[in-house]
């Protein structure tokens, strides 16, 4: 009942009409900014004053929980609380129960067996379950792994945590649009190759990786493939099958589910064995000890039933947005370069770099739209995004790139507001910019001698 209180409130608030947008479509956790009277309302965080709640574009680094999870977790917390591990009285069997149905879910997403489908705290476990695990147990035998120069942070330095024990890793550099280079990953394999480690869907720039390709020279080859999922499922159609995976990690917080619930999927036939990265008491097949989180479970299993079933339909409406967005922007900016594959992207990524534009500056003057510069993980970093220096940008674009996350709750008033407030910045922050002026009289800059004094 206070579930069903709170979803109305929600959906009151977000409704009200406060301004002259429209609302076509409701329950997002950002709509309202739109819509704020930005003389009347103003908030202070980290020393930085804006005129109310940013427009949320930033869903690569998180999702808003959908409310519906949000009624399904809650019925779990006030009903299920009982240890899923208690086999002795009907407290724990609810729970248990309430777990194995999300076990269910989530399978069904990716098209595997809930018996694969191994529960952990997030993707970032995951991968460190999936790279070290696999190599600490073939160890004898398997020295080298091959992973990608784009890989998500936590997977390089697992890779570089195998380096210092004394395994060796390749790096493969990719294409200019993000994408690997399928004959390069071939004659990277070596006898001794124990683990491919290749993200699907890459989290700052969104270029969607061949899947089934790559996991059919991995098979030809006999080495296990295991893939950073956590942007791609519930996003892309994910087969584990067609794709040939053995090793799968996934997370709740980027499919409007809730955060420190994730899961790895490990293939059973053929089977792949990896070594747990803690002890404790053997739950999950004994590869994850320790009581699980039945409620946050809970909600990564309703998440994955509502990708599931609205997965086209997202599609088609972040699809629309995304084009919205460009479209937009190039309309009324030159210089605008798209980062990454548009031909193999997943479409809620967008990553923009904005020439003769200083990416601090632009980032600080988009106080009012929360997006970001790359990888939440390493957003602390004043250094350009090292994912878009492998694939070759120039420093001073790869300082001025935006990623803007387009999501299920994004409205079309959201994206014409950021619109509206980027164009704004970058046609302030080029007014102020020699090289610019430079650029508009004609000069090419790229030959010019600069002297130091």
């Amino acid at each position: 009942m206070a579930s069903k209180v709170i979803s109305a409130t929600i959906r009151r608030t977000l409704t009200k009409p406060h301004g002259t947008f429209s609302r076509c479509r409701y329950l997002s956790t950002a709509a309202a900014a739109t819509e704020v009277n930005y003389e009347d309302e103003s908030i202070m965080m980290k020393g930085v004053r804006i005129s109310g709640r940013p427009l949320y574009l930033d869903m690569q680094a998180t999702t808003p929980i959908d409310p519906r999870v949000f009624d399904a977790m809650n019925a779990s917390q006030i009903h299920e609380y009982g240890n899923p591990h208690s086999r002795t009285h009907l407290y724990g069997w609810e729970a248990e129960n309430a777990v194995e149905n999300a076990r269910n879910q989530v399978a069904k997403l990716i098209e595997a067996s809930p018996k694969e489908i191994v529960f952990v705290s997030g993707a970032t476990e995951a991968n460190n379950m999936a790279v070290k695990g696999v190599m600490h147990f073939y160890k004898d035998t398997k020295k080298h792994v091959i992973t990608t120069q784009t890989e998500h942070k936590c997977v390089l330095d697992s890779c570089r945590h195998l380096q210092q024990e004394g395994f060796e890793v390749t790096y493969l550099p990719v294409k200019t649009d993000g994408l690997v280079d399928l004959e390069m990953l071939r004659e990277a394999i070596r006898p001794d190759t124990g683990l491919v480690s290749i993200m699907a869907v890459n989290n700052e720039i969104g270029v969607v990786q061949p899947m089934e390709e790559i996991g059919m020279i991995c098979k030809e080859h006999n080495v296990p493939f295991h893939t950073d999922a956590a942007q791609a499922i519930g996003k892309i159609p994910v087969d584990v099958k067609k794709w040939n995976v053995a090793l799968m990690s996934m997370s709740a917080h980027k499919i409007y589910g809730p955060k420190g619930v994730g899961a790895l999927y490990v293939r059973r036939r053929p089977r792949i064995r990896l070594e747990p990265l803690m002890n404790g008491g053997g739950q999950e097949r004994g590869l994850r000890s320790g009581t699980g989180a039945t409620q946050q479970i809970v909600g990564f299993g309703a998440a994955c039933e509502l990708a599931m079933k609205e997965m086209e339909y997202d599609e088609k409406w972040i699809k629309g947005l995304q084009e919205r967005l460009l479209n937009g922007v190039r309309e009324k900016l030159d210089g605008v370069v798209v980062n990454g594959s548009m031909d193999s992207r997943y479409v809620g990524n967008l990553n923009l770099s904005f020439a003769y534009v200083e990416g601090e500056s632009l980032l600080m003057g988009l106080k009012e739209v929360a997006v970001s510069s790359g990888s939440a993980c390493t957003s602390a970093s004043l250094e350009p995004s090292y994912v878009l220096r492998a694939l070759g940008v120039d420093e001073d674009m790869a300082h001025t790139s935006i990623r803007f996350g387009i999501g299920r709750f994004t409205t079309k008033e959201e994206i014409d507001k950021a619109v509206e407030l980027t164009v704004k910045q970058v046609e302030k922050l080029r007014e102020m910019s020699p090289l610019y002026e430079m650029v508009k009289e004609g000069i090419d800059i790229k030959n010019i001698q600069w002297s130091q004094h």
